[in-house]
């Protein structure tokens, strides 16, 4: 068997670094390092390394989705009539294709994947869910609306 990769242990500035883009992606590399108190080559030099290293996954924007007509979330409790790899293989290749769904995890508990779910209206959510219980060996599904939004995800709490 393969052993994976040790991950390199990271110190206090590669932490600070990570926190600032996560917060604003757009920083520039003379800013960043101002902020992590580094001068500008090895800052970007530290960032490199960690986009290469896979700690920076990727860079984006956060949308307004209400704005885009996608200020409707639900979340979606899915159980499926078989635990078998077949199964959650078809069900993960399946789910993959629906754009509105945002996320979706397998949990463990009582029903089998979590689906966050961005539509406009409920008519979409309809046509969604339609798609969802038509995925093969879907048994059963309980769905949440959210009412209103609390907290986001502002990010990983690193420092």
């Amino acid at each position: 068997m393969k052993t994976p990769p040790k991950i390199r242990t990271l110190d206090k500035i590669d932490l600070a670094i990570l926190d600032a883009l996560q917060s604003n992606s757009r920083i520039s590399n003379v800013n960043l390092a101002k902020k992590v108190n580094l001068s500008a080559s090895p800052c970007l030099d530290r960032v490199k390394r960690l986009e290469t290293e896979g700690f920076i996954e990727r860079y984006g924007a956060v949308l307004n989705a209400p704005m885009l007509k996608f200020g409707l979330t639900a979340y979606v409790e899915v159980t499926l009539d078989k635990s078998t790899s077949e199964v959650f293989d078809t069900f993960a290749e399946e789910v993959a294709q629906i754009k509105q769904i945002a996320e979706c995890d397998m949990v463990a508990g009582g029903f089998d994947y979590l689906l966050k779910i961005r539509i406009s209206d409920m008519a979409e959510y309809r046509a969604v869910l339609g798609q969802v219980v038509d995925i093969p060996g879907v048994a059963k599904n309980h769905t949440y609306v959210v009412i209103e939004r609390i907290k986001i995800d502002k990010g990983l709490p690193i420092i």
